[in-house]
């Protein structure tokens, strides 16, 4: 399959307005060579300044985190709202940082809509910061993200960074011109569980991997549906990408994991895939139920099927399966399956089997001190060096913090970053894929080569960790005084 953007774009309607900016801040197959980006590791910054955008859901937590670790300044604070800023400028002054920049749009929540709601993260991306990091809803990430890049600052985006192939291949053209990380914030990959599985593919504990399964299966339904101004998404924004888009909107936390236990963009890539979605049915349930049969909310009828099964193929042959369900009264899952042709390890619940010795079978899992025996075996070097200081630190059982503090260790240090910006377009090109092919039958799509053949020669992410004492820390377990918390 060519990675020729226009070519393969060619007779795509675009999918919102963000790909209407991002269509017009790249040019095209003509960019970068082959997986420039793949290990680029940039000058080091040993005071990282970082602006931070969108303080409503996961911003306030990522502000609290990045100004928590040594020789990371929060330097500018950007949202919609004042209040917002204000509030997190509290929270610095809290602590005894110094203040940050302010940038925002609306003086209160009731002020009307503005004409140019973009100017604040522009002045942002156009001061003097070294790292802008992304925080906002799904459809703004990738234009902001293109801005701060032209800008000269590296980007860290969350979860999915793009929406439609057109912001991908803007993100892989612009890092690649203007040589400047974009890396997307995919929490999961820094799991106790997830770094676990990650190393005993490496070790070649469960052999030549053969599948994966990944998911995102969490009921959001009263989420999606609270009003805004009790907590609710900005806008409806969720609930309004449920209402008009199909396939899986939200892949990565299933499946970044197992790209990286499988070397995809490093050896192996994505081929081709199918998508199919169930009907829709648990949202219009819900709001019916709740808000009664003749509201707004029981009238939406969002598209999205309620249960959305992708499976990718890759060149080597591997198999993939994720799945996304936020309507169903299903109990939270990330599945987190890893099979190989010597073992499997499957979380939720958790069970880890692999065969004793070479040619034997693997008939039935582990018991509880087996499982415990290999889990102290064969830690991630990462999680052995900063999980408990990661699960003090807290989001998500210590996952957040961990991502942070290994991001900011490589920028100050000069590293590459584990996860590239080829990663971030092979895991959400899945986003507008899955769509086309639920939309059709399940009918297959070809995957792009983002790396325009650079996944033949890259090498495996290395098994990484971090040097706690280069960043002035010594035993933080006994001093805690020595983050600021």
């Amino acid at each position: 399959m060519g990675t020729n953007r226009r070519d393969f774009l060619k007779g795509t309607a675009w999918m919102g307005a963000v790909a209407a900016f991002s269509g017009c801040a790249a040019t095209g197959e003509k960019l970068g060579g082959a997986g420039r980006m793949s290990y680029y590791a940039d000058k080091p910054i040993q005071k990282l300044r970082v602006g931070v955008v969108g303080l409503g859901m996961r911003g306030p937590g990522a502000v609290h985190r990045l100004s928590s670790i040594p020789g990371v300044e929060v330097q500018a604070l950007c949202d919609l709202y004042k209040a917002r800023v204000d509030r997190m400028q509290e929270h610095l002054k809290s602590k005894g940082s110094p203040a940050a920049r302010s940038y925002y749009v609306y003086e209160s929540d009731s002020d009307g809509s503005s004409s140019d709601e973009t100017a604040a993260y522009r002045a942002m991306c156009e001061s003097d910061l070294d790292l802008v990091y992304i925080a906002t809803p799904w459809a703004t990430h990738t234009p902001i993200a293109l801005y701060a890049m032209e800008h000269g600052k590296h980007v860290a985006i969350e979860v999915p960074s793009a929406m439609t192939l057109d912001d991908c291949f803007a993100l892989v053209e612009t890092s690649e011109r203007t040589g400047r990380h974009c890396m997307q914030l995919e929490n999961c990959c820094y799991g106790e569980v997830e770094l676990l599985t990650l190393n005993l593919a490496r070790q070649g504990i469960l052999g030549e991997l053969v599948h994966g399964e990944g998911a995102y299966i969490h009921d959001l339904r009263d989420l999606n549906y609270l009003d805004p101004a009790k907590g609710g998404y900005q806008g409806y924004w969720r609930l309004k990408w449920n209402r008009d888009h199909f396939g899986n909107p939200y892949p990565t936390h299933g499946l970044l994991p197992i790209m990286q236990a499988m070397n995809i963009n490093r050896g192996d890539r994505f081929d081709y895939l199918t998508c199919v979605s169930s009907a829709q049915i648990g949202m219009d349930s819900y709001a019916k139920a709740k808000f009664g049969p003749d509201s707004w909310q029981a009238r939406l009828h969002p598209k999205c099927g309620d249960m959305s099964t992708t499976v990718i193929r890759t060149l080597k042959g591997r198999t993939i399966m994720v799945q996304h369900d936020v309507t169903s009264a299903r109990p939270y899952s990330r599945i987190n399956l890893l099979s190989g042709t010597k073992g499997c390890l499957n979380d939720y619940p958790f069970r880890i089997t692999f065969a004793e010795k070479e040619g034997d079978g693997a008939h039935g899992w582990f018991d509880q001190n087996k499982t415990a025996e290999i889990c102290a075996k064969y830690m991630h070097p990462l999680w052995k060096a900063a999980g408990k200081l990661a699960q003090k630190m807290g989001g998500h059982g210590g996952m957040d913090f961990l991502m942070d503090l290994r991001l900011c260790y490589c920028l100050q240090n000069g590293l590459p970053l584990d996860m590239d910006v080829y990663d971030l377009a092979a895991s959400c090109s899945i986003c507008e894929l899955s769509e086309r092919s639920a939309l059709n039958r399940g009918a297959s799509q070809d995957v792009p080569d983002f790396t325009k053949g650079g996944w033949k020669s890259a090498k495996p992410l290395d098994i990484v960790t971090i040097d706690l004492e280069k960043l002035g820390l010594t035993d933080v377990e006994k001093d805690e005084s020595q983050l600021n918390v």
